[in-house]
């Protein structure tokens, strides 16, 4: 098998700060790997083999809930770490990360996280750091499922989409991978029904545009006035 060029995560903000020679030997210990559109990188509760970190492509991560109902926890992008289970601690997934499109990741042994946090103490810092964010994310949203209106929830889910993958089009800012009114409504604890329901509302009001599997949004600022609840958007 062929080297892997430290180009590949050089620019990386996990790997920030790091010395050449440090990025080599990181990449000497990750395999490369290809997971087709619709596939599975790792499964909620399966042994936390390995961590990885995205290069091409998007994942979504889904958890089941012990009724089971499956949410969507949150959308990887290019660049991002995933199933880092032992920096909270655990040896099992917590979730489920199902490619959404052909995405190629870099693997490391699971074993191998605590040597690198130990011998790289900024991978250690940015790691401990996105692990923060997320657990963040993760409180926003179920406050949000908690006192929020479904509007609000969708608003601010689309919000969340275009701010973390948006891409700038004639007709607006796209959510730059296939997402369909499915997704978003395991986003946001709702049906498909009332997805379906206000995005159509919102079409018709020239906030959003659909499409099969896409989403632009129009009017940003139209839609956090939505999402913060200053007005019904009618």
């Amino acid at each position: 098998m062929s080297r892997l060029d430290r180009s590949l995560i050089s620019g990386l903000p996990l790997f920030d700060g790091m010395a050449a020679d440090d990025l080599d030997r990181i990449l000497n210990a990750a395999r490369s790997l290809r997971f087709s559109a619709g596939s599975n990188v790792f499964e909620q509760e399966e042994e936390a083999h390995s961590f990885f970190v995205l290069l091409d492509g998007h994942v979504r991560v889904m958890k089941t809930t012990p009724e089971g109902q499956q949410v969507t926890v949150r959308y990887i992008t290019p660049g991002e770490l995933m199933g880092i289970a032992q920096a909270i601690g655990r040896t099992t997934y917590p979730a489920t990360a199902l490619a959404v499109v052909d995405c190629v990741v870099l693997a490391w042994p699971g074993t191998m996280w605590s040597q690198f946090a130990a011998a790289f103490p900024s991978f250690g810092a940015n790691t401990y750091k996105t692990v923060g964010e997320r657990l963040q994310d993760t409180q926003a949203q179920v406050v949000e499922m908690a006192t929020k209106q479904v509007e609000q929830r969708v608003a601010h889910a689309l919000l969340r989409l275009i701010n973390q993958r948006g891409r700038k089009t004639e007709e607006g800012i796209a959510v730059d991978f296939p997402i369909s009114r499915q997704d978003i409504a395991e986003m946001t604890g709702t049906t498909l029904h009332t997805v379906s329901r206000l995005l159509t509302a919102w079409e018709e009001k020239g906030l959003v545009k659909g499409g099969r599997r896409k989403v632009t949004v129009v009017e940003p600022h139209r839609l956090m006035v939505l999402a913060e609840g200053r007005a019904s958007g009618h």
